[in-house]
Protein backbone atom coordinates (compact mmCIF):
# COMPACT_ATOMS: atom_id res chain seq x y z
CA UNK A 1 0.00 0.00 0.00
CA UNK A 2 1.15 3.34 -0.70
CA UNK A 3 0.52 6.44 0.49
CA UNK A 4 1.89 10.55 -0.25
CA UNK A 5 2.20 12.95 2.96
CA UNK A 6 2.00 16.44 2.53
CA UNK A 7 4.08 18.17 5.07
CA UNK A 8 3.40 21.22 6.21
CA UNK A 9 6.16 23.66 7.61
CA UNK A 10 3.92 26.35 9.87
CA UNK A 11 3.65 28.06 13.47
CA UNK A 12 2.35 26.82 16.80
CA UNK A 13 -0.27 29.31 16.80
CA UNK A 14 -1.06 28.12 13.47
CA UNK A 15 -1.52 24.52 14.06
CA UNK A 16 -5.49 24.12 14.46
CA UNK A 17 -6.68 26.58 12.19
CA UNK A 18 -4.69 24.64 9.22
CA UNK A 19 -5.63 21.56 10.67
CA UNK A 20 -9.52 22.91 10.29
CA UNK A 21 -8.99 24.06 6.80
CA UNK A 22 -7.11 21.00 5.45
CA UNK A 23 -10.39 19.26 7.12
CA UNK A 24 -12.54 21.08 4.57
CA UNK A 25 -11.00 20.13 1.74
CA UNK A 26 -10.59 16.43 2.62
CA UNK A 27 -7.49 16.08 4.48
CA UNK A 28 -7.78 14.60 8.09
CA UNK A 29 -5.70 13.11 10.83
CA UNK A 30 -3.01 15.37 11.38
CA UNK A 31 0.22 14.02 12.33
CA UNK A 32 1.54 17.26 14.61
CA UNK A 33 5.28 17.16 15.42
CA UNK A 34 6.38 20.43 17.62
CA UNK A 35 8.40 21.40 20.93
CA UNK A 36 5.09 22.47 23.23
CA UNK A 37 5.80 20.99 26.52
CA UNK A 38 2.80 19.25 27.61
CA UNK A 39 0.50 20.61 30.38
CA UNK A 40 -0.37 18.33 33.80
CA UNK A 41 -3.64 17.57 32.72
CA UNK A 42 -2.84 16.58 28.67
CA UNK A 43 0.07 14.05 30.84
CA UNK A 44 -2.68 13.00 33.04
CA UNK A 45 -4.91 12.23 29.81
CA UNK A 46 -2.02 10.63 27.70
CA UNK A 47 -0.62 8.50 30.04
CA UNK A 48 2.55 8.29 28.07
CA UNK A 49 4.23 5.72 28.40
CA UNK A 50 6.92 6.43 25.34
CA UNK A 51 7.19 10.32 25.66
CA UNK A 52 8.08 12.13 22.96
CA UNK A 53 11.56 13.78 23.16
CA UNK A 54 11.69 17.40 22.79
CA UNK A 55 13.96 20.40 23.11
CA UNK A 56 12.97 24.14 24.36
CA UNK A 57 9.81 25.09 22.28
CA UNK A 58 11.03 27.07 18.97
CA UNK A 59 7.77 27.65 17.63
CA UNK A 60 8.20 25.79 14.77
CA UNK A 61 5.03 22.78 14.04
CA UNK A 62 5.38 20.29 10.85
CA UNK A 63 1.95 19.22 10.24
CA UNK A 64 1.46 15.87 8.28
CA UNK A 65 -1.17 14.38 6.11
CA UNK A 66 -1.23 11.29 5.01
CA UNK A 67 -3.31 10.24 1.62
CA UNK A 68 -4.06 6.52 0.21
CA UNK A 69 -2.93 6.41 -3.20
CA UNK A 70 -5.46 3.93 -5.52
CA UNK A 71 -4.17 1.31 -8.12
CA UNK A 72 -4.27 3.64 -10.75
CA UNK A 73 -1.66 6.21 -9.15
CA UNK A 74 -4.44 8.66 -8.03
CA UNK A 75 -5.10 9.71 -4.42
CA UNK A 76 -8.76 9.06 -2.40
CA UNK A 77 -9.51 12.43 -0.70
CA UNK A 78 -12.80 12.01 1.11
CA UNK A 79 -14.22 9.53 -1.60
CA UNK A 80 -12.99 11.85 -4.80
CA UNK A 81 -9.85 10.80 -6.87
CA UNK A 82 -7.33 13.68 -7.23
CA UNK A 83 -3.50 13.97 -8.28
CA UNK A 84 -0.76 15.05 -5.82
CA UNK A 85 -0.67 18.26 -7.53
CA UNK A 86 -4.53 18.73 -7.86
CA UNK A 87 -4.29 18.60 -4.04
CA UNK A 88 -0.93 20.62 -3.59
CA UNK A 89 -2.33 23.06 -5.26
CA UNK A 90 -5.46 22.89 -2.86
CA UNK A 91 -3.58 23.26 0.57
CA UNK A 92 -0.93 25.74 -0.93
CA UNK A 93 -4.36 28.06 -1.97
CA UNK A 94 -5.67 27.76 1.63
CA UNK A 95 -2.26 28.39 3.24
CA UNK A 96 -2.41 31.63 0.84
CA UNK A 97 -5.87 32.39 2.00
CA UNK A 98 -4.94 32.11 5.55
CA UNK A 99 -1.69 34.41 5.11
CA UNK A 100 -4.19 37.45 4.43
CA UNK A 101 -5.32 37.27 8.13
CA UNK A 102 -2.75 35.61 10.37
CA UNK A 103 0.98 34.95 10.42
CA UNK A 104 1.68 31.07 9.39
CA UNK A 105 5.21 31.05 9.01
CA UNK A 106 6.79 29.56 5.83
CA UNK A 107 3.89 27.52 5.26
CA UNK A 108 6.03 25.85 2.73
CA UNK A 109 4.41 22.17 2.15
CA UNK A 110 6.90 19.17 0.66
CA UNK A 111 5.00 16.11 -0.95
CA UNK A 112 6.86 12.31 -0.18
CA UNK A 113 5.46 9.08 -0.81
CA UNK A 114 5.90 6.32 1.33
CA UNK A 115 5.14 3.30 0.88
CA UNK A 116 3.68 0.19 3.66
CA UNK A 117 2.95 2.10 6.77
CA UNK A 118 2.32 -0.06 9.00
CA UNK A 119 -0.03 2.05 11.71
CA UNK A 120 -0.02 -0.89 14.12
CA UNK A 121 3.52 -2.11 15.08
CA UNK A 122 5.57 1.55 13.85
CA UNK A 123 5.39 1.96 17.81
CA UNK A 124 7.38 -1.05 18.38
CA UNK A 125 10.75 0.98 17.11
CA UNK A 126 10.57 2.53 20.39
CA UNK A 127 9.93 0.25 22.95
CA UNK A 128 12.99 -2.10 24.28
CA UNK A 129 13.61 -3.78 27.23
CA UNK A 130 14.30 -2.32 30.47
CA UNK A 131 14.53 -2.79 34.02
CA UNK A 132 12.15 -1.72 37.09
CA UNK A 133 14.12 -2.02 39.82
CA UNK A 134 15.60 -5.90 39.80
CA UNK A 135 13.12 -6.70 37.08
CA UNK A 136 13.92 -6.93 33.78
CA UNK A 137 10.98 -6.25 31.28
CA UNK A 138 11.51 -7.12 27.40
CA UNK A 139 9.10 -7.63 24.57
CA UNK A 140 8.88 -10.45 22.15
CA UNK A 141 11.04 -9.06 19.10
CA UNK A 142 14.26 -9.04 21.88
CA UNK A 143 16.53 -11.59 23.04
CA UNK A 144 17.20 -11.76 27.13
CA UNK A 145 21.15 -11.11 26.78
CA UNK A 146 23.46 -13.16 28.63
CA UNK A 147 23.85 -10.95 32.01
CA UNK A 148 20.23 -11.42 32.70
CA UNK A 149 19.37 -14.58 32.55
CA UNK A 150 19.20 -14.41 36.37
CA UNK A 151 16.82 -12.20 36.45
CA UNK A 152 13.31 -11.99 36.97
CA UNK A 153 12.05 -11.14 33.77
CA UNK A 154 8.84 -10.07 32.70
CA UNK A 155 7.79 -10.79 28.74
CA UNK A 156 5.21 -7.89 27.96
CA UNK A 157 3.62 -7.06 24.69
CA UNK A 158 1.51 -3.92 25.42
CA UNK A 159 -0.07 -4.42 21.56
CA UNK A 160 -1.60 -0.83 20.83
CA UNK A 161 -4.01 0.04 23.67
CA UNK A 162 -2.20 -0.67 26.70
CA UNK A 163 1.04 0.62 28.47
CA UNK A 164 4.56 -0.82 28.11
CA UNK A 165 5.39 -0.70 32.22
CA UNK A 166 7.90 1.99 31.74
CA UNK A 167 5.37 4.83 33.05
CA UNK A 168 6.40 6.20 36.41
CA UNK A 169 2.46 5.53 37.74
CA UNK A 170 2.90 1.46 36.74
CA UNK A 171 6.69 1.51 38.66
CA UNK A 172 5.42 2.84 41.61
CA UNK A 173 2.04 0.51 41.78
CA UNK A 174 4.81 -2.32 41.17
CA UNK A 175 6.93 -1.52 44.37
CA UNK A 176 4.04 -1.01 46.82
CA UNK A 177 2.56 -4.23 45.19
CA UNK A 178 5.76 -5.97 46.05
CA UNK A 179 5.61 -4.87 49.77
CA UNK A 180 2.46 -6.45 50.30
CA UNK A 181 1.84 -9.14 48.32
CA UNK A 182 2.21 -13.08 50.03
CA UNK A 183 1.44 -16.29 48.98
CA UNK A 184 -1.97 -15.65 50.25
CA UNK A 185 -3.10 -12.58 48.28
CA UNK A 186 -5.62 -12.53 45.80
CA UNK A 187 -5.68 -9.71 44.16
CA UNK A 188 -7.75 -6.81 42.08
CA UNK A 189 -6.51 -5.47 39.37
CA UNK A 190 -9.11 -2.57 38.43
CA UNK A 191 -8.52 -1.51 34.78
CA UNK A 192 -5.57 -4.10 33.92
CA UNK A 193 -4.97 -3.34 30.41
CA UNK A 194 -2.33 -5.55 29.06
CA UNK A 195 -2.19 -7.72 32.58
CA UNK A 196 1.28 -6.17 33.72
CA UNK A 197 0.40 -5.49 37.52
CA UNK A 198 -1.51 -8.92 38.21
CA UNK A 199 0.93 -10.61 36.23
CA UNK A 200 4.14 -9.34 37.89
CA UNK A 201 1.99 -9.59 41.06
CA UNK A 202 1.31 -13.89 40.43
CA UNK A 203 5.37 -13.72 39.68
CA UNK A 204 5.90 -11.78 43.17
CA UNK A 205 4.22 -14.83 45.04
CA UNK A 206 0.75 -14.07 44.71
CA UNK A 207 -1.84 -16.64 44.93
CA UNK A 208 -4.38 -15.24 42.25
CA UNK A 209 -5.47 -12.56 40.31
CA UNK A 210 -8.63 -10.90 39.03
CA UNK A 211 -8.62 -7.83 36.68
CA UNK A 212 -11.25 -5.56 35.25
CA UNK A 213 -11.11 -3.41 32.15
CA UNK A 214 -13.37 -1.38 30.08
CA UNK A 215 -11.72 -2.43 26.76
CA UNK A 216 -12.51 -5.76 25.41
CA UNK A 217 -8.69 -5.73 23.77
CA UNK A 218 -7.80 -6.32 27.22
CA UNK A 219 -8.79 -10.57 26.92
CA UNK A 220 -6.83 -10.82 24.08
CA UNK A 221 -3.74 -8.68 25.60
CA UNK A 222 -3.85 -10.31 29.04
CA UNK A 223 -4.19 -13.49 27.09
CA UNK A 224 -0.79 -13.18 24.84
CA UNK A 225 0.84 -11.83 27.61
CA UNK A 226 -0.14 -14.90 30.59
CA UNK A 227 1.26 -17.05 28.09
CA UNK A 228 4.48 -15.14 26.99
CA UNK A 229 5.05 -15.51 30.90
CA UNK A 230 3.36 -19.22 31.73
CA UNK A 231 0.74 -18.10 33.68
CA UNK A 232 -2.23 -20.75 34.12
CA UNK A 233 -5.54 -19.32 33.02
CA UNK A 234 -6.89 -20.65 36.74
CA UNK A 235 -4.38 -17.93 38.28
CA UNK A 236 -5.31 -14.65 36.62
CA UNK A 237 -8.77 -14.33 34.66
CA UNK A 238 -10.13 -11.08 33.18
CA UNK A 239 -14.03 -9.41 32.88
CA UNK A 240 -15.11 -6.57 30.48
CA UNK A 241 -17.22 -3.99 32.38
CA UNK A 242 -17.28 -0.55 34.63
CA UNK A 243 -17.06 -1.38 38.15
CA UNK A 244 -18.21 1.47 39.24
CA UNK A 245 -21.33 1.47 37.67
CA UNK A 246 -22.39 -2.12 36.75
CA UNK A 247 -23.60 -4.10 39.43
CA UNK A 248 -23.53 -7.25 37.07
CA UNK A 249 -19.71 -6.60 37.06
CA UNK A 250 -19.53 -6.22 41.22
CA UNK A 251 -21.40 -9.18 41.86
CA UNK A 252 -19.41 -10.86 39.62
CA UNK A 253 -15.74 -9.74 41.10
CA UNK A 254 -17.24 -10.11 44.80
CA UNK A 255 -17.20 -8.89 48.00
CA UNK A 256 -14.97 -8.87 50.69
CA UNK A 257 -12.21 -11.58 49.00
CA UNK A 258 -9.53 -9.31 48.29
CA UNK A 259 -6.05 -8.54 50.50
CA UNK A 260 -5.21 -6.13 47.80
CA UNK A 261 -7.09 -3.67 45.34
CA UNK A 262 -4.64 -2.34 42.73
CA UNK A 263 -6.10 0.60 40.92
CA UNK A 264 -3.74 2.85 38.18
CA UNK A 265 -6.35 4.48 36.37
CA UNK A 266 -6.81 8.58 36.29
CA UNK A 267 -6.92 10.96 39.15
CA UNK A 268 -10.90 11.34 38.24
CA UNK A 269 -11.78 8.08 37.70
CA UNK A 270 -10.13 6.91 41.13
CA UNK A 271 -12.61 9.06 43.39
CA UNK A 272 -15.65 7.49 42.10
CA UNK A 273 -14.11 3.72 42.00
CA UNK A 274 -12.81 4.62 45.67
CA UNK A 275 -15.55 4.33 47.74
CA UNK A 276 -17.10 0.91 45.49
CA UNK A 277 -13.53 -0.51 46.39
CA UNK A 278 -14.35 -0.97 50.10
CA UNK A 279 -16.83 -3.44 49.20
CA UNK A 280 -14.37 -5.54 47.58
CA UNK A 281 -11.32 -5.30 50.03
CA UNK A 282 -11.16 -8.15 52.88
CA UNK A 283 -10.78 -5.89 56.12
CA UNK A 284 -7.78 -5.42 56.95
CA UNK A 285 -6.78 -5.57 52.83
CA UNK A 286 -4.70 -2.82 51.25
CA UNK A 287 -5.80 -0.09 48.32
CA UNK A 288 -2.73 0.72 45.86
CA UNK A 289 -3.76 3.64 43.58
CA UNK A 290 -1.88 5.54 41.01
CA UNK A 291 -2.32 7.36 37.71
CA UNK A 292 -2.61 10.70 40.14
CA UNK A 293 -0.66 13.54 38.53
CA UNK A 294 0.81 15.67 41.61
CA UNK A 295 -1.87 18.50 41.79
CA UNK A 296 -4.57 15.73 41.78
CA UNK A 297 -2.82 13.98 45.26
CA UNK A 298 -5.27 15.95 47.81
CA UNK A 299 -8.31 15.17 45.99
CA UNK A 300 -7.48 11.50 45.48
CA UNK A 301 -6.55 11.30 49.52
CA UNK A 302 -9.77 13.12 50.65
CA UNK A 303 -11.67 10.54 48.65
CA UNK A 304 -9.97 7.76 50.19
CA UNK A 305 -10.17 8.96 53.63
CA UNK A 306 -14.09 10.09 53.27
CA UNK A 307 -13.96 6.08 52.39
CA UNK A 308 -12.97 5.12 55.76
CA UNK A 309 -9.54 4.00 54.63
CA UNK A 310 -6.05 4.90 56.27
CA UNK A 311 -3.40 5.84 54.30
CA UNK A 312 -0.36 3.68 54.74
CA UNK A 313 2.00 5.58 52.60
CA UNK A 314 2.92 8.36 49.82
CA UNK A 315 5.53 7.67 47.24
CA UNK A 316 6.77 9.51 44.53
CA UNK A 317 7.96 9.27 41.06
CA UNK A 318 8.34 12.73 38.59
CA UNK A 319 5.14 14.55 38.32
CA UNK A 320 3.40 11.23 40.03
CA UNK A 321 1.87 10.34 42.88
CA UNK A 322 1.21 6.55 44.31
CA UNK A 323 -1.18 6.91 47.24
CA UNK A 324 -1.29 3.08 49.66
CA UNK A 325 -4.22 2.98 52.10
CA UNK A 326 -5.54 0.09 54.37
CA UNK A 327 -9.14 -0.98 54.99
CA UNK A 328 -9.61 -1.13 58.76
Amino acid sequence: MKWTKFKIKTLTEAEDIIISALYDIGLEGAQIEDKIPLTAAEKEQMFVDIPPEAGEDDGIAYLSFFVEEKEDGTLDVDGECMTAEEILKKVEKELEDLRMFMDIGEGMVSVDETEDIDWINNWKEYFHQFYIDDVLVIPSWEEVREEDKGRMVLHIDPGTAFGTGMHETTQLCIRQLRKHITGDTRLLDVGTGSGILSILSLMFGAKEAVGTDLDPCAIEAVGENKKANNIPDSQFQVMIGNLITDKEIQDKVGYECYDIVVANILADVLINLTPVIMANLKPGGVYITSGIIDDKEEAVKEAVLAAGMEILEITYQGEWVCITAGKP
